[in-house]
């Protein structure tokens, strides 16, 4: 669906609500990987706009509250005098970009379709914006449309600056200020050098076409912490070839079909060998990746990548909590012949993703921190192997529960920004319970068959 168009009626900045000073906090290890990423961004849809202005006015006031505490989200990206990027932050920025807009002839309805994203392309902000352009816009920016029988509200956010657990964190204080609260339940923990202290130098710089992060080239990006200056890649497959025309759907798996997809994967996975019950989301990675491979029609030979982007907080040493406000995230990569994967039965995908995980552990992601800052890459976001299945976010966050007093969301989905093929983000389903809805991108003509696998739908 094309989506009719959206009239921008206001724009304006908010602040912490009251001075807080100069603040500065250098980007660490686990933060400067997605420097060459786009702004992250989330939509939210709510029923009914019967006082759309009082209710932009109740989100605006309320921001400035959990700015206070989230002032990082008000700042810019800067480089202190060695060139180590880091966030600053003073009473003189401008802060959080609002914009308000209007699109009263488009319905809940006309967005609830769970096919692609260019019908919630026009409301969400800052589309095709690299973080590293964080330098000179706000590091949060947020849209709040009124549409014909509902609110719109689409964020982006500058994922070199924090990763899904903070976002979900900061929507959620956010919701709760707004909601009536004087202080947020949780604040956030802000010390990221607590987590890795490393001082790593980059030379960075934004593609010299300013027309390049619209259309997602970056291959001017380079990365430097002792002159040994490389160029980042920008194919997804490694030898520079156009990108596949991808189509993007919505999933959703219900509580008995999670539960029939775990019970399937365990079924053969006896405990008397030591193993370990394979998890929800080990089951569930499994029965994407399997069926994802299947309908690429990959040769027997040809290697294909499962990538999770796994929360770190509970597994460095020292453990970090999980108020941590930034990015610890790391991405776990495992790999197999698309033949092995498919000849096995399930399980031996689940065993494989949960051998990777498990051995992400502390020692692992020290090695894996100090090879980094040895000899910094900076990916592009669809550098996650060939034939990728990335999975990202998580059903844990509590997304449905994000109220910011006019009732709990309708929908809630992830914008256009930072999606290849094989892209996939997981959500708590709206239905409840156990289920989770599942947004996956891929090249179209895999995507048909998918669509039409009885097996992977698992109609329950």
């Amino acid at each position: 669906m094309e989506i009719p168009k959206v009239k921008v009626i206001g724009k304006s900045h908010v602040k912490p609500k009251k001075d807080i000073g100069r603040k500065e906090c250098q980007l660490v290890t686990f933060d400067l990987p997605y420097l060459a990423f786009y702004y992250n961004q989330k939509l939210m849809l709510y029923k009914g706009n019967d006082n759309f202005e009082g209710s932009v006015e109740k989100l605006k006031e309320g921001l400035s509250v959990v700015l206070v505490d989230f002032y990082q989200l008000a700042g810019k990206l800067g480089k202190d005098e060695e060139g180590v990027f880091r966030v600053e932050y003073d009473d003189e920025m401008e802060g959080v970009e609002v914009v308000e807009a209007l699109a009263d002839e488009i319905s809940i309805d006309d967005l609830l379709v769970e096919e692609g994203t260019s019908s919630l392309k026009g409301l969400i902000p800052y589309n095709g914006v690299l973080n590293l352009e964080g330098s000179h816009r706000p590091l949060l920016a947020i849209q709040v449309t009124k549409l014909k029988d509902g609110t719109a509200i689409g964020c982006a956010f500058n994922h070199a600056i924090l990763d899904g657990t903070s976002t979900w964190h900061f929507m959620s204080s956010w919701a709760e200020i707004c909601s009536g609260s004087d202080t947020i339940s949780v604040p956030p923990f802000l010390e990221r050098t607590k987590a890795r202290n490393a001082r790593v130098k980059l030379d960075l710089s934004l593609p010299s076409d300013p027309r390049a992060s619209s259309n997602g080239d970056a291959k001017d990006t380079k990365a430097s912490s002792n002159g040994d200056t490389k160029d980042t890649k920008a194919s997804s497959n490694g030898d520079g070839n156009t990108e596949p025309q991808l189509r993007e759907r919505v999933f959703k798996f219900s509580e008995a079909a999670v539960d029939k997809i775990k019970s399937t994967v365990n079924a053969n996975n006896p405990p008397s060998d030591g193993s370990k019950p394979f998890t929800t989301f080990q089951s569930l990675s499994a029965h994407i990746w399997r069926h994802v491979t299947q309908a690429r029609e990959l040769k027997p030979e040809d290697y294909t990548v499962y990538t999770v982007f796994a929360d770190c907080r509970k597994r460095v040493d020292p453990p970090m909590p999980d108020s941590y406000f930034g990015n610890l995230i790391q991405a776990v990569f495992t790999v197999t012949a698309a033949g092995l994967l498919l000849a096995h039965p399930v399980q031996f995908g689940a065993s494989t993703i949960q051998k990777a995980i498990e051995a992400h552990d502390a020692k692992a992601i020290e090695n894996r921190n100090s090879e980094w800052e040895k000899a910094p890459k900076i990916f592009q976001y669809k550098d996650a192997g060939v034939n990728c299945v990335a999975v990202g976010s998580s059903p844990r966050f509590k997304v449905y529960d994000v109220d910011f007093g006019f009732g709990k969301p309708v929908v809630v989905r992830s914008g256009g920004n930072n999606r290849f093929d094989g892209m996939v983000y997981l959500y708590q389903g709206k239905s409840g319970g156990r289920s989770i809805d599942v947004e996956i991108s891929l090249e179209a003509g895999a995507m048909e068959k998918l669509e039409k696998d009885q097996e992977f739908l698992l109609n329950v």
